[in-house]
């Protein structure tokens, strides 16, 4: 810092301060020196021909109407507009905005206590309400962002898994093509085969289907506890890899490369109103091209407002487990399971 520099600007500004104490000064004395404006105009009643009808006061010279200079008569009326005009609201303490309370029946309030859905939110005339419309509004923006949102690089690292792809270009076709969602792209075939164990008892897939957000905010807690079950349960897990733009039917196509005995397939689900978080697990046994919808199992609404994550992955392993035991799954289990 140059010290003579500041020192120069400190003998500056304190210079400017004086003679501006020293100008306000001059003007007080002025102000104070000068004399008392007096009234320009005075206008008497001159009409009266009778002095003893002249009332006792136009007797003591004082004028009937009086006029004023505009300044003086500024500063006299300040005095009144701020004694008149004091904002009150200074007084009061500025409460933050909030909606009113919802008046609800009890029925109504016991039923909102069971479900998240939109049940006795009312109307303001033909419309609904502002709070109602703007929940409506930020849900679907959520359920947009779930759909067209990716899976970021750091949760796959995390989960120490790497990325094939689908026959899909881009999200638009995964939308109106679901037919090339099922089938995996050649360079994803050759990863596979070269990167993943053949014959496992169990394979893991995870896909971030129609929603990236239920992956990013389940799958980690999902995977953990779902590889601790089946560890605790003696059952081998084969290689786990992401699939970019995957269908629920691709686990067959992965059936029939990797020939596992059970695929699990931890995949976003399409975003509703209520939660664009939603994820679900698709078991099937022995997955082939060509298998059916009713020989596979699915564990769905897995997230925090539905089945908790953790509690869904060591629920998996069960499932896998009796898979395991009656060698089947879907409607062939429960036939078997009697």
């Amino acid at each position: 810092m140059n010290e003579q520099l500041v020192s120069m600007i400190t003998q500056l500004v304190v210079e400017k301060l004086g003679n501006n104490v020293s100008d306000k000064s001059t003007n007080q004395t002025i102000v104070e020196a000068e004399e008392p404006k007096e009234t320009l105009i005075k206008i008497y009643d001159t009409a009266t021909k009778w002095p003893e009808e002249v009332p006792s006061s136009i007797e003591s010279n004082e004028p009937l109407i009086k006029l004023y200079q505009q300044e003086s008569f500024q500063q006299e009326s300040s005095h009144d507009k701020e004694s008149y005009y004091e904002p009150a609201y200074n007084e009061a303490a500025i409460q933050p905005f909030s909606f009113e309370a919802d008046e609800v029946s009890e029925s109504v309030q016991a039923a909102k206590q069971h479900t998240p859905a939109r049940i006795g939110v009312g109307r303001a005339g033909t419309r609904p309400k502002t709070k109602t419309w703007l929940k409506f509004r930020l849900d679907h923006a959520a359920a947009v962002d779930a759909v067209y949102g990716e899976v970021t690089e750091g949760l796959l690292q995390k989960l120490n898994v790497f990325q094939v792809t689908t026959k899909v270009t881009d999200k638009e076709e995964y939308i109106t093509r679901p037919d090339l969602g099922r089938r995996l792209s050649d360079d994803g075939k050759a990863l596979i085969q070269s990167k993943c164990k053949q014959n496992p008892k169990v394979q893991i897939i995870i896909s971030n289907g129609l929603s990236a957000s239920a992956i990013e905010e389940n799958v980690q807690d999902v995977y953990l506890a779902l590889q601790q079950s089946l560890s605790n349960l003696n059952i081998e897990i084969g290689t786990t890899f992401y699939i970019d733009k995957g269908r629920v039917a691709l686990m067959d196509e992965i059936g029939e490369i990797l020939q596992p005995e059970v695929i699990v397939y931890l995949i976003g689900e399409r975003p509703g109103l209520v939660s664009a978080e939603s994820m679900s697990a698709y078991l099937c046994y022995k997955p082939r091209i060509g298998t059916v919808e009713a020989e596979r199992m699915v564990i769905s609404n897995i997230h925090k407002g539905g089945i908790p994550p953790l509690e869904a992955g060591a629920y998996l392993g069960t499932v896998v487990q009796k898979i395991l035991q009656y060698q089947a799954s879907g409607v062939d289990l429960v036939a078997k399971e009697g």
